[in-house]
């Protein structure tokens, strides 16, 4: 499957609205992005802030700063199998 930045990025976000323990995210998303991805994913919206590091392993989306981004339907199954 090929996923734009954008839509890696999105599929990040709502995999981290289910999940906050940056661990079980790779876990789930194994097969679905690489471990290189994911890593790279979440550094990217750290940095713009759409993401905050808690602690050592968890991760949330910085809801007082953005909002979750639209779900396109191209990803609507894959957020649901995650």
């Amino acid at each position: 499957m090929s996923l734009s930045m954008n839509d890696k990025l999105t599929l990040l976000q709502y995999a981290i609205n289910k999940y906050d323990s940056e661990n079980t995210i790779k876990e789930k998303l194994n097969g679905i992005l690489s471990t290189k991805d994911v890593e790279r994913g979440i550094d990217t919206l750290i940095a713009t802030q759409r993401v905050r590091r808690i602690g050592p392993d968890i991760i949330q989306n910085n809801v007082s700063h953005t909002e979750l981004p639209e779900l396109p339907d191209s990803l609507k199954e894959i957020v649901d199998r995650i």
